[in-house]
């Protein structure tokens, strides 16, 4: 991509910087609240390695490090052009030394990843089914919203319990109406493995309306209960955020959940 189809943007109020395309799929408050939703178990994020699927520009791996300075984070990308600037913003960071960057299909087995190694794996998969799904005529922004055309919600669902180690997390946002498909994929035997003690988070854009949007943790090979979380509302009536959301999509805060 050349210059002009660029732009530089800041995200956690200036904590992380990117280029991304001025046309297409771009940074999202879902991107930052999925990597604030990334369990650590510990403030820094010390021994533990994590993996995002689909990583696009970098825009979750690098707001899961600026939260945790000691975490190793992988991502893979299906997109070369977003692979490439992946590359730019991880080092634009100043953070080789963490991250790292491969180009990759998830659903390809033997890939440049190894499977059974991540102790937490997340993703923001496609919104969209494509057969059922209108795409955008931006290529960048329509694979990112319904996937390269034979990835389905299941078939991620699948990756990321395949890369996650025993034991290890997975955590995901998507649409509320494709739980049921979540649900699915974690407990049938097809998937590969099970995973257990889920938590789903609602998401409110506004107390009273309905929840459009879900974050989802759950652990491979676990058998302990599902768990519905009392979730949580963004936005004040009169539109701000309130203030413990304001502090994650603007201070880099863990999500209070």
């Amino acid at each position: 991509m050349t210059s002009h189809e660029l732009t530089c943007d800041a995200l956690l109020g200036g904590l992380v910087r990117i280029e991304q395309p001025r046309k297409g799929q771009r940074a999202s408050a879902d991107a930052v609240m999925l990597a604030a939703a990334v369990p650590a178990g510990n403030a820094t994020g010390a021994g533990l390695r994590a993996l995002d699927l689909g990583c696009g520009t970098g825009v979750g791996m690098l707001c899961l490090a600026a939260r945790l300075p000691e975490i190793a984070v992988d991502g893979i990308e299906i997109q070369p052009d977003l692979v490439a600037l992946a590359e730019r913003n991880i080092a634009a960071n100043d953070m080789e030394r963490r991250l790292r960057i491969v180009h990759g299909d998830i659903c390809e087995r033997g890939g440049p990843l190894a499977p059974g190694r991540y102790d937490q794996v997340f993703a923001n998969p496609p919104y969209f089914d494509t057969p059922r799904h209108r795409a955008s005529p931006h290529a960048g922004r329509a694979t990112a919203r319904s996937g390269n055309g034979t990835a389905e919600l299941s078939h991620w669902i699948a990756a990321m319990l395949r890369y996650a180690r025993p034991g290890g997390g997975i955590t995901l946002i998507q649409r509320s109406d494709r739980l049921p498909e979540m649900l699915a994929a974690l407990t049938e035997p097809e998937s590969g493995s099970r995973a257990g003690a889920i938590r789903i988070i609602p998401l409110w854009s506004r107390a009273g309306e309905p929840a459009k949007r879900v974050i989802l943790r759950a652990v491979k090979d676990s058998k302990a209960p599902l768990t519905l979380e009392p979730g949580l509302v963004l936005h004040r009536p009169d539109g701000s955020y309130y203030p413990e959301i304001d502090a994650v999509l603007r201070n880099g805060a863990a999500l209070p959940i």
